[in-house]
């Protein structure tokens, strides 16, 4: 394998497949700054597709790290009026916008969870620029990874650090769907037909809820609307005339839409870590009552995951129900990535906070969850039940030892 021109099919996979960069248009990169070597590989790719500029801002977590330690929690939380700026002239003039994510997941581990809450509460902030434009101007997103070498030796740790880098990237390519020989565009085409079957064969049932139950304690019922498509078909609704077709995440392996706000009650354990401004937290749950968070259960990282839910009034609601197989080409090559966009492809998952897509009609009784936040957990285990319960009263077994069963 050629790694350097691997690299060019991955930044084309992104700007292509991904964002679907249009002519003229800008690209909006926020990028890890450790993953600074890449981003040039993925402007040029842009650029050949007729991107008209692309704008880079670097993600300094390191430095960050360091601010947290002597500066103030308003302080380390403020957005500053240039960050706003920065983002938003680009967007005025009808850019898109990706995120190109590294981890390190040791790099906050001296920082209180106060001081990590913090960075996070910030750096979420600046990114609800983006999300903002996402849904008045339906500007393409993407979030994607770029292999680091702090990542991988963290989750590679038996192979030699010299090669680490190296063999990251190849797994990397593989969840993403990219081979040395591949047509990427028809060979993520046919993956979405797969995906829109299998979202439209549970969209066919018209569940009201699903009833989640597995053996590490989670039993937990979520209500669904008759707008709650995992097709993405919502009735008598069609896209704004200047939608752009694009994927939101690479890799991705989920059907995935948004609950009634005040329908979930029961308790959920999460089945994966989750990485809040650079801390992991593990081995941790959720209580609703009416939708809401009434209790976290957590031995580490309770104080962020309350801070979390507390962000605003709405952060302790669900935005976001996930169906994913837990035998996925991502749970299959036993690894946790700790980075919640791969990590969430290889498991069931919920998110806290804001709901997907666009509003419900104004006359509409059911309602979606708006919130600040919108932050994913992964919930799937190798013994997750789900049953779903039609408008009838009809109950549906939809995932049974882990997986789809429909």
């Amino acid at each position: 394998m050629n790694l350097d021109q691997m690299k060019q099919k991955y930044a084309y996979t992104l700007a292509k497949v991904g964002l679907n960069v249009q002519p003229g248009q800008p690209v909006l990169v926020e990028a890890v700054i450790e993953g600074a070597y890449f981003t040039p590989i993925f402007a040029e790719e842009c650029y050949k597709l007729g991107a008209s500029n692309v704008i880079v801002h670097y993600l300094d977590e390191p430095n960050m790290t360091v601010a947290a330690k002597y500066r103030s929690d308003a302080d380390i939380r403020k957005v500053e009026d240039w960050e706003e700026l920065q983002n938003q002239k680009y967007l005025d003039e009808g850019a898109c916008y990706v995120r190109l994510e590294g981890v390190n997941p040791t790099l906050m581990a001296d920082l209180t969870e106060a001081q990590a809450n913090a960075i996070f509460a910030h750096t979420d902030a600046v990114r609800n620029i983006m999300r903002k434009a996402s849904r008045e101007k339906h500007c393409q997103w993407l979030i994607a990874m770029i292999p680091t070498q702090e990542w991988a030796e963290f989750i590679l740790p038996d192979v030699p650090k010299e090669n680490a880098l190296e063999e990251l990237w190849k797994l990397l390519l593989k969840l993403c769907y990219i081979d040395e020989t591949n047509d990427v565009e028809a060979t993520w085409a046919a993956k979405d037909v797969r995906t829109a079957e299998r979202g439209n064969k549970i969209d066919s049932y018209n569940f009201r809820t699903l009833h989640y139950t597995a053996g590490n304690g989670t039993d937990l019922t979520v209500t669904l609307t008759p707008y709650s498509k995992f097709g993405h078909q919502r009735p008598k609704d069609a896209p704004p005339s200047n939608f752009v077709r694009f994927h939101a995440n690479i890799p991705s392996e989920e059907i995935c839409t948004s609950p009634e706000k005040f329908g979930t009650d029961g308790i959920v354990f999460a089945s994966k870590p989750l990485v809040l401004g650079g801390k992991s937290i593990e081995n941790f749950g959720f209580r609703f009552e009416k939708g809401k968070v009434v209790e976290v259960i957590a031995e580490e990282g309770k104080e962020m995951l309350e801070a979390l839910v507390a962000m605003d009034e709405n952060s302790g609601y669900l935005g976001e129900v996930a169906l994913v197989d837990y035998h996925s080409p991502i749970s299959m090559s036993g690894i946790v990535y700790y980075t919640t966009l791969i990590d969430e492809n290889a498991s069931c998952h919920l998110a806290l906070g804001r709901a997907l897509g666009r509003p419900l009609p104004e006359d509409s009784p059911w309602t979606l969850n708006d919130a600040v936040i919108h932050i994913d957990f992964m919930v799937g285990t190798p013994d997750m039940r789900i049953v779903g319960t039609t408008e009838d009263g009809e109950e549906v077994v939809v995932f049974d030892k882990g997986d789809f069963v429909l």
